[in-house]
Formats: C-alpha cells, sequence, structure tokens
C-alpha cells in the first residue's frame, strides 16, 4: 500500500475544498492518505468547514494570505512520506488516478515530477499542465498564437512523454528530490512557482512527466476569480483579484531573471521586460488572464 501525503492551499475556497477532500478520500483505496491543509486567512467560512467535516486532517492556519509557494512550503517541511501531492482546492481526482500515477513513479524512479491529464469542466485540457519553458522565441510565437514551444502542442498527448513543466494544480513529486533541489522559491507569490520548481528538479537530471491515461477536474482559477472561464463561480473579492492579477505578470519576470535572463543580451531581456508589461497593460480593464 502506497503512503501519499497531499497538500492544498486554501483562500476562500468555499465548497470547492471540501469537494476536493472527499474526493482524495474516495479515491484512497490502496493508498495509505496524509491530508494537509494550509489556510491563508480565508474569510468565507470554509476554514471553519473544513475543520468541522475533517477531523483527522492536518490543519495549518496563517494569519495573513502568504501566498502559493510559501503556504505549501510550510506543509512541506513537516511531511515525511516520500510521495508529495500538491493539489489546488478546485480540483477533483477521478476514478483510479491516484494509484496509476503512483505505481507509475514507483516503475519510474528517474521521474522527479508527473501530472496526469488535467482538464476544464467543458472537457478542454489546462494547458498549463503541458508547458515548455517560456523562452523569449517560445513566448514571442505563443503571443503571436502560435503555442508548439510553450504549450508543446506538438506532442502526441495521448501517450506518457516528457515536457519541461506541469501546473501546480495536480503536482506529484518525491520527499528525496525536493530535499536535494529545495522547496517552491517564495519570492512567487502566486504563479510560476510551480515551473521554477520544475526547471531546478530538471537540472538536477530528473524527468517531468506528463502521464495522459488519467485524469483529474480542474475549476481553474476559482480562488483568484481572474481566469475567464471560472470567474462567475469565484467567490474572490475586488482586492484579492488585483493581487493574484498583479502576480501573474510580475512572476513572469521574477522566473525569467532568476533562470532565463543570463543567457541573453540586454536588448532581448529588455524587449521581453516590455513585452510582459504590454500584456499586463492590455489585460488590466478586464482584469482577466
Amino acid at each position: 500500500m502506497f503512503k501519499l501525503s497531499t497538500v492544498t492551499v486554501n483562500y476562500n475556497g468555499g465548497d470547492f475544498i471540501v469537494d476536493c477532500i472527499k474526493a482524495l478520500l474516495v479515491e484512497s483505496n490502496g493508498v495509505t492518505l496524509d491530508i494537509w491543509v494550509v489556510d491563508n486567512a480565508s474569510t468565507d467560512g470554509s476554514k471553519e468547514k473544513l475543520k468541522k467535516v475533517f477531523t483527522k486532517i492536518h490543519f495549518i492556519e496563517n494569519k495573513e494570505n502568504r501566498g502559493f509557494a510559501a503556504a505549501n512550503n510550510q506543509a512541506l517541511r513537516k511531511i515525511k512520506n516520500e510521495y508529495i501531492l500538491m493539489i489546488n482546492p478546485d480540483t477533483r481526482v477521478e476514478k483510479g488516478t491516484l494509484n496509476f500515477m503512483l505505481n507509475f513513479m514507483e516503475e519510474n524512479s528517474q521521474v522527479g515530477v508527473s501530472t496526469c491529464k488535467v482538464v476544464h469542466n467543458d472537457g478542454s485540457l489546462d494547458w498549463a499542465s503541458h508547458r515548455g519553458l517560456p523562452t523569449p522565441l517560445a513566448s514571442l510565437l505563443y503571443f503571436l498564437g502560435n503555442d508548439k514551444f510553450y504549450h508543446l502542442s506538438d506532442r502526441d498527448m495521448s501517450e506518457a512523454h516528457e515536457v519541461d513543466a506541469v501546473s501546480g494544480s495536480f503536482f506529484l513529486t518525491r520527499k528525496s528530490v525536493l530535499n536535494k533541489v529545495g522547496l517552491f522559491d517564495e519570492a512567487y507569490w502566486m504563479y510560476a512557482e510551480d515551473i521554477d520548481l520544475c526547471y531546478r528538479i530538471k537540472q538536477e537530471g530528473y524527468k517531468i512527466m506528463y502521464v495522459p491515461k488519467v485524469q483529474v477536474l480542474h475549476l481553474k482559477g476559482a480562488s483568484s476569480g481572474i481566469k475567464k472561464h471560472s470567474s462567475e463561480i469565484s467567490s474572490a473579492t475586488r482586492a484579492s483579484k488585483q493581487r493574484a492579477f498583479n502576480a501573474f505578470y510580475q512572476t513572469m519576470k521574477i522566473f525569467y531573471r532568476k533562470n532565463m535572463a543570463k543567457n541573453y543580451p540586454f536588448f532581448v531581456n529588455w524587449l521581453v521586460y516590455l513585452g510582459i508589461d504590454m500584456r499586463q497593460f492590455l489585460a488590466k480593464r478586464k482584469m482577466a488572464v
């Protein structure tokens, strides 16, 4: 029987996080679950409901919203199990997913991180779970409508294969890997911390794998409120939407400056930062990404 620790960061997750934990428990057949929830000062009653419904989970309660990276790290520092799954509160695991993914990791020791197929409520693929690195070329082509390099859209999406980065919505890794490369970089308040960690894991020689044989449902953006397809179901306040919106673009700069800029001349870096600022300016009126 596998032992799996799960980490979910909650910020005004409403019933979404309750349903997320329930789904994990339903699908825990053959898996010993060690569930951690880190609450980032929720005000919607979700933390109280979690404590009432789930009496045997680990619960860390913050007095302020510390962001995604820092909150995850609070739990990750305490976890002892080898297999660790970071999973978003607006995510639902489907039948057979946990066992299949844990078996995949067990049989492939060179894999540092894996994810399953992550789909939206309409059945479309969440491409954030299947990414290449945001190099200047990949970013430019993506901006122009070609996602071949950023979302690796030319791959065979029916078979397991290697990618550069996966989403923190379903991020299955190993304690031994995190011990070697470190935890999430807390310079990222929200967004891009998953790409950064994948980048460091891959630099250590591990594989990042996309495994589409099983899947989870992701009601993406329910907590932040800035995703177009989920804005209507989000309970996020205008202030929290503004902070998430700013973080979405600023973390692009943090990642690029930390990991990419040294590989390119000044004028290329200047154009990249200008492009990020332009995209933020154009999206600001609708406050959606």
